[in-house]
């Protein structure tokens, strides 16, 4: 358990590779020198933003658009009449379509390219759907336009996406805390001299020195000295450890008021706090159950919703011998309103986003997505340990005084 997981980890969405950076680019990037493409989080900052520019765009283009269509005026008993409205309509609904539209039009070309059909490519055919057939209104096709659903419906994946990216950002925050535990320089020992010399140049066999209140640079093994070291970061333990001669350190912990020697025994890029980052790195390119079958069931009823509105098209058009334009209206109307609203804002985005922030709020890296869901079904929880259980004392201490 000493050496076990007990800070428990998340998967997070988009949190920087700095594994394989040196701590002079992290140094770099925390001044801001950083190049764009090493520094991932500047780069999800952006989506974010660009995501919340495009919902609030959308927003402000929706109200018009929602006053100025007749089915809400019919709605909620209001009349508001301008001079060459649906033009109006059409324009606003236009800019909403490929602006506000963008990042799902562009993820149904992701998906087709990478023959993964789901929810990106749902919500691009229903947009595309609603968009072209109001267009066609505009322009003599006898039928109610469908310009409000659009701005609706591109509004509410917006919103959704947006949270979840949000929400994302959060917990990388907490993954960034890790990476800021490891110092940027250590002082190796040759002989009788002590050289500055960056972490990541340090092998497995050399001697450096960590002064009292200073970070240990990398795992190893004291040769020299005692002291007691705060690990609570890394292992939950609150309780500063005392290390002598012989113990085992971790990179990250806090030196306590000695001074020691520790023989490293292994390079940075494999120390315990390495292989947490890569853990909970790792963790995120992956999805779990929930988020898989989400996918799955996106992909159906991707095909599901094409078959019935084409299907829906023939019975009326073919069989029942109704208008061109009566069958198609019944198409369309059946593809937009297969659109999984629930599915894409609450199932999948809102869902991670809201057990993401509170996890990261909290400090909780979860390293495996799965696992994390089903405990949900977790009845008894049984520690080994005393001192990470409270807020600093002992467990005999809290039993004490419940």
């Amino acid at each position: 358990m000493r050496y076990g997981f007990s800070r428990k980890e998340i998967k997070i969405e988009s949190v920087i590779n700095k594994i394989d950076m040196t701590k002079e680019e992290h140094a770099k990037m925390q001044h801001g020198n950083m190049p764009m493409g090493m520094a991932g989080h500047d780069h999800h900052k952006m989506m974010i933003d660009d995501f919340k520019r495009r919902f609030y765009v959308t927003l402000i283009i929706t109200i018009p658009v929602m006053l100025l269509s007749p089915m809400i005026q019919q709605w909620f008993h209001f009349n508001i009449e301008l001079t060459g409205s649906t033009y109006l309509l059409f324009a606003l609904s236009t800019i909403v379509f490929f602006y506000g539209g963008s990042p799902f039009l562009k993820g149904l070309v992701d998906e087709i390219k990478q023959n993964a059909i789901g929810m990106m490519t749902l919500i691009a055919v229903a947009i595309t759907a609603a968009y072209a057939y109001s267009v066609a209104i505009v322009f003599g096709l006898q039928g109610m336009d469908f310009f409000w659903e659009l701005c609706t419906l591109i509004l509410i994946m917006l919103l959704g996406h947006w949270i979840e990216m949000k929400s994302v950002a959060g917990a990388s925050r907490e993954l960034e805390l890790l990476v800021q535990l490891m110092p940027s320089e250590a002082h190796m020992v040759m002989g009788e001299m002590i050289h500055e010399v960056l972490t990541d140049s340090l092998n497995e066999g050399d001697i450096i020195l960590i002064k009292p209140g200073e970070k240990v640079a990398a795992d190893g093994i004291i040769s020299d000295g005692e002291s007691y070291l705060n690990e609570s970061m890394l292992t939950g333990e609150s309780v500063p450890v005392k290390k002598q001669k012989g113990g085992k350190v971790i990179a990250g912990s806090i030196n306590g008021n000695g001074s020691i020697k520790v023989k490293v025994s292994h390079s940075s890029k494999d120390s315990y706090l390495a292989r947490v980052i890569k853990l909970v790195n790792d963790a995120q390119k992956s999805k779990s159950k929930t988020q898989l079958l989400a996918d799955k069931a996106a992909r159906i009823l991707t095909i599901v919703a094409l078959v019935t509105g084409f299907a829906t098209f023939f019975v009326w058009w073919s069989i029942l011998k109704e208008p061109f334009v009566f069958a198609l209206e019944r198409m369309v109307t059946v593809i937009v309103i297969c659109c999984p609203h629930a599915l894409g804002l609450l199932a999948v985005p809102l869902v991670v986003a809201i057990s993401t922030s509170i996890s990261a709020k909290s400090g909780l890296l979860i390293k495996n997505r799965t696992a994390f869901e089903n405990s949900r079904k977790i009845t008894t929880l049984i520690f080994d340990k005393t001192g990470t259980l409270t807020v600093g004392k002992f467990l005999w201490c809290a039993i004490n005084h419940i």
